[in-house]
């Protein structure tokens, strides 16, 4: 499995996002490897229509879109179980990531 973290510095969600990722590879013992793809300005979110921070690819696929997701250089909330959150949750990720 293929994981690409999409995100920029001052969005605080993917840190939270890689701490959670980073541990679901390790308890699961899963064969993936977790890439960081740092989007620094507007332009570079339309070249790799960047959803918002914090963005996970997994296999190049986008699991946590929903419809057609706007582009641009912001942070990206999700709905979770407790409401909106800067990161899914780790049960959201699991699924996600097939577990």
């Amino acid at each position: 499995m293929n994981i690409t973290l999409q995100y920029f510095d001052s969005c605080p969600g993917w840190k939270v996002v890689e701490g959670r990722v980073k541990d679901i590879i390790e308890d699961q013992g899963l064969q993936a490897s977790l890439n960081y793809q740092r989007i620094e300005t507007r332009k570079d979110a339309e070249k790799y229509q960047f959803a918002g921070s914090p963005t996970l690819l997994i296999d190049g696929q986008d699991l946590f879109a929903i419809g057609k997701m706007p582009v641009g250089f912001a942070c990206r909330t999700y709905l979770t179980d407790d409401g909106m959150a800067p990161s899914p949750s780790v049960e959201q990720l699991e699924e996600a990531m097939g577990v």
